[in-house]
């Protein structure tokens, strides 16, 4: 369950980070490096917000002693350090994969005619005999 929640949270931020980069870059016509920048900078705080949220919540599992707490330490502790890595992953990755995919776009966009025009060539000879 928590390596769900933590997925399912590193999906939701990096969706709300290239959607809110895409909305920049296409409003204020700027670059994508500078758009994922200034998303990102915007997107920090709510994002560290809500994740030392979910990380306080886990602590008193992690770090808390008492009857059956050697049953929920485990639990506690791969809930925090799934937190942890995964802000941290996200936070670092996020931006660079926008980058990568965006410098990627016009080479997959030529492949793509490229694949077009072969398959009306193609077409056109079989139409021919």
């Amino acid at each position: 369950m928590a390596l769900q929640y933590n997925l399912s949270k590193v999906y939701e931020i990096s969706e709300n980070d290239i959607d809110f980069a895409l909305q920049i870059q296409n409003t204020e016509l700027l670059s994508s490096k500078e758009a994922i920048h200034k998303a990102s900078v915007l997107r920090f705080r709510p994002i560290i917000m809500t994740s030392c949220a979910a990380l306080l919540g886990a602590l008193p599992m992690a770090f808390g002693s008492g009857v059956g707490s050697e049953i929920r330490k485990p639990l506690g502790i791969a809930i925090v350090g799934g937190l942890v890595v995964s802000q941290i992953l996200t936070l670092y990755t996020t931006p660079v994969i926008y980058l990568f995919f965006e410098r990627f776009l016009p080479y997959s966009q030529w492949i793509l005619k490229r694949k077009q025009k072969f398959a009306q060539n193609k077409r056109g000879s079989v139409n021919e005999v």
